[in-house]
């Protein structure tokens, strides 16, 4: 598994299908351990007005056999800029596609959303239950307070 953008220019996929994931070996194999991406100025486009739509993701998850490489990822994210979904399809869908290509022991993916018609919208989904014996922190992102 040699990954394609680790060290290369590469600009950003036309939308997340386009987009590939890279994948290497995991250098623990057999640890059970949490690796955890945020990416807080996620950015989509609602798929009604066309006006973007900023969110703070979280993704956990425990690694089976390779983790996902971080430039793919970050790739991969940035190719919802101009994708119109909405934030249940973009949240649940990130995770779906990275459970199902990577193929990790758990993983969970939260998207805590800036309001949208004055209602911030969190979404969450998870594969299944954490490992027992694993270490599971807060996601640490409060709850939309605005001003207040």
């Amino acid at each position: 598994m040699t990954p394609k953008f680790l060290g290369q220019t590469a600009a950003l996929p036309d939308s997340p299908e386009a987009a590939v994931l890279d994948y290497v070996p995991n250098p623990r194999p057999g640890r059970t351990y949490l690796v955890r991406f945020a990416a807080p100025e996620f950015t989509s486009l609602c798929p009604v007005t066309g006006q973007p739509d900023f969110a703070h993701l979280v993704i956990d998850y425990v690694p089976r056999d390779t983790i996902v490489e971080s430039k793919s990822l970050k790739l991969f994210l940035g190719s919802f800029r101009n994708h119109a979904a909405f934030h249940e399809d973009c949240t649940v869908g990130i995770g779906e596609r990275l459970f199902e290509e990577m193929k990790p022991v758990w993983l969970r993916i939260g998207g805590y959303w800036y309001p949208r018609g004055g209602i911030p919208i969190d979404v969450f989904w998870q594969s299944g239950a954490p490992p027992a014996d694993l270490w599971l922190p807060d996601q640490g992102v409060a709850s939309y307070r605005g001003r207040g």
